[in-house]
Order: C-alpha cells, then structure tokens, then sequence
C-alpha cells in the first residue's frame, strides 16, 4: 500500500512538474491571435508603415532574425527596423503582397508558423521584381500578447548554379 502511494505521488509530482516546464496549456484563440498577427503584418508591410510592421516583434535586443538578404543576421529590434527602412526606399512604387499556406501551431506561451510570401514590388527605376520567400516565425506569448521573437525568411538555391529560386513553386 505505501509502495502504491508512493508511486502514485511520485506520478503526480512529475505530472505537475511537466506542466510547469510546458508552460500554460494553449488557448483556443492563440491560433486566430497569431493568424491577426500576421495579418496586422500583411497590412503594415503593403502600407509601407515601418512602425507598425515593427509592433509585431518584440521590441528588444532579443529579436534574432535571418533574412534573405545580408548581413546573416539581425540582432535586436532597432537593426531589423533598419532592415525594413532600407528595403521600403528600395522599392518605393507600387507593391503586390500575398500570405500562403500559412500554417500555425501554438502551446502554452511558445508558438511557430510558416508561410510563402508572394511579392511583386516596384524599384526607384520602375522596374518590378517579382519573388516568393519562405517565412517561419517563432512567437512568445508574454501579458497576453502573442510577438514576433525569431524570424527566418529564404529562399531556395540551386546548388548547381549557386543561384537563388526566387519564384519557387512547390
């Protein structure tokens, strides 16, 4: 009969042990939470509006970010706004932007999602270009808001050539 109990508290201490580390279990609106997330992005990005682009990440120096583009990476919320800034004067005419095949999961404070960005945007010359990126998001949900705080965007490349996919089709 001890023995039993034991176990049994044991089992029960490990159970509550594994929900502590899990974190809170997730929320059923964690998912259209992060889905308005990246729609606020969506609409910030094709308005151009840097400031509200950036209020889907977390605002500090632990935002780490791999974009398509040099450098290798971004540390912190002001270098990765920076990168924005820099792409928006780059491409200062009109601009095509579509999310697909968004996919999302989220647990407890932690969640992650993909996504095909299609882009047709316009340079200073006029001239358009036309791309599709691969994103992943990484998400913290702190005081009830779900935020950006590890993003990685690429695009494939032909080994062969050492060239990138730049309209990869699946």
């Amino acid at each position: 009969m001890q023995k039993r109990d034991l176990l049994l508290g044991m089992l029960l201490m490990g159970m509550l042990c594994a929900r502590v580390a899990l974190g809170a279990e997730a929320h059923p609106n964690d998912e259209k939470a992060i889905r308005a997330l990246n729609q606020r992005f969506h609409d910030a990005f094709k308005a151009k509006d840097v400031h509200a682009i950036m209020s889907v990440y977390v605002p500090d120096e632990s935002l780490v970010v791999f974009d398509v583009i040099p450098p290798r990476q971004y540390v912190g919320a002001k270098a990765y706004r920076k990168d924005f800034e820099d792409f928006i004067a780059a491409f200062p005419g009109p601009m095509e932007y579509e999310i697909t095949d968004l996919s999302i999961t989220a647990s407890g404070t932690l969640g992650y999602s993909h996504r095909i960005d299609n882009l047709v945007l316009t340079d200073k010359e006029g001239k358009q270009v036309q791309l599709a990126v691969r994103v992943t998001d990484v998400y913290r949900k702190s005081q009830g808001k779900w935020l950006i705080i590890h993003e990685h965007v690429s695009v494939p490349v032909d080994l062969a050539t050492g060239k990138p996919d730049v309209l990869s089709k699946p």
